[in-house]
């Protein structure tokens, strides 16, 4: 398959990139680093990336950006980066890229624990990844010739815990072969309209 990865470049990305790799093509790319250039928040920019790359078989994103703050500290203009990047970044990359997937290809988004078991500072974040979920299991009913959709939705990632494990008190870590294996099952496997957890709170 032929395999664009967006974010590709980073803490999940790599290692997403890494293991289609090794059976499929890969184009990999990033706002900042890759072998393409790519700000989803732009669409003008998600239209150029596409043209480049081609036809593909599957789009993943591992990609978007979200404000963490204080509720009582965010502006309008701080919703509005996750909205910008993170939620109509990736409904854009579906809909502008339907037209570039072949048949039965596949879209896989990225969204995160938040959506389900929020923590303080991320009602900003938790609103983008729920309202993505709710766009993946909608658009799936409309998507055209045999296209389908998920979103990968992971838990506190091994690789990311010297980061953000004072904001996840109690939360487990999750491997990061796990997190791929979501990725792959949705790529690799035939669900679509799916959420796939990869969590472990307990």
């Amino acid at each position: 398959m032929k395999i664009l990865v967006i974010g590709g470049n980073g803490t999940i990305g790599k290692r997403v990139s890494a293991h289609f790799a090794i059976n499929h093509e890969v184009f990999v790319a990033g706002r900042s680093s890759g072998e393409y250039r790519v700000d989803i928040a732009e669409s003008d920019s998600i239209e150029s990336l596409y043209k480049l790359v081609g036809t593909l078989d599957a789009v993943v994103c591992v990609a978007g950006e979200a404000k963490w703050a204080p509720f009582e500290g965010l502006s309008e203009a701080d919703y509005h980066v996750g909205i910008n990047s993170k939620l109509m970044g990736q409904v854009n990359l579906v809909r502008l890229g339907v037209s570039h997937l072949n048949d039965e290809g596949s879209f896989t988004l990225t969204t995160g624990i938040l959506a389900d078991d929020p923590v303080p500072m991320t009602a900003s974040a938790a609103m983008v990844n729920g309202g993505i979920h709710s766009f993946v299991r909608a658009v799936a009913l409309e998507l055209p010739r045999g296209i389908r959709i998920n979103a990968v939705s992971s838990g506190l990632v091994e690789d990311a815990v010297e980061k953000y494990t004072t904001y996840f008190p109690g939360h487990n870590a999750i491997p990061m072969s796990k997190v791929v294996n979501g990725y792959v099952k949705s790529v690799e496997g035939k669900a679509t309209a799916q959420i796939i957890r990869m969590y472990d709170n307990t």
